[in-house]
């Protein structure tokens, strides 16, 4: 008996020591505040849970699921934005992942529900940008039709850098060349700094054009 006490013990000490302590005290919290309808404070504390797991733990699935959680009470709320925020979130990191049809699917999402919005449509084209990445890493064809399909939902990405990029990189491509797609990629950055995530998408996308060497340089 006393054994087996043991190692119920051990077993609960090893399955709290796979959390932070911080987040234990915030789950309680999250029940806490939702058993009172109070779910916008709930949605707080399941994003600083998801930046304890991205940031201490590393462990990026728990962070998307905490920002999940998020987004489901934020949208609840009809706050819209701070849902977004973190849709955006699990977007990057399915991408990530290699969860190329969940990054899509939230990219497009989130390019829609801002491009009519005077105020965000401006972040439309990011988003749509981000979605076609995702969409050329998985398969070429897909990508172009990814393409045609926001220029004709958000006329305003046609003259985007970031779509003139994409055409540039479709033909390069093509033809299978390894120049002209580091030569398009490393004059877009000259004039718009690409960020980490973006780099690693189109280096994903590079790697499968033959002879690649497996860098932008």
């Amino acid at each position: 008996v006393l054994s087996a006490k043991l190692h119920g013990f051990t077993c609960r000490c090893r399955i709290n020591w796979t959390r932070p302590p911080a987040s234990l005290m915030l789950e309680m919290l999250i029940r806490r505040q939702i058993l009172k309808g109070r779910f916008t404070i709930a949605a707080k504390h399941h994003m600083t849970i998801a930046e304890i797991y991205e940031s201490e733990l590393v462990d990026i699935e728990k962070a998307i699921a905490h920002y999940e959680q998020a987004a489901d009470y934020y949208k609840g709320e009809e706050s819209n934005s701070s849902a977004n925020k973190c849709l955006l979130k699990v977007g990057s990191y399915s991408a990530q992942l290699e969860q190329y049809p969940k990054a899509i699917e939230i990219f497009e999402q989130v390019a829609t529900s801002t491009m009519d919005n005077p105020l965000l449509k401006y972040n439309a084209k990011e988003y749509f940008w981000k979605a076609a990445l995702c969409h050329f890493i998985v398969d070429e064809l897909n990508a172009k039709l990814a393409i045609e399909k926001y220029e004709g939902m958000f006329p305003a990405f046609s003259d985007s850098r970031e779509c003139k990029l994409l055409k540039k990189l479709l033909e390069a491509h093509e033809e299978q060349n390894n120049e002209a797609f580091t030569e398009a990629v490393k004059e877009f950055d000259s004039i718009s700094r690409l960020d980490q995530w973006q780099t690693t998408m189109l280096l994903r996308i590079k790697k499968t054009i033959q002879g690649d060497a497996g860098d932008l340089k």
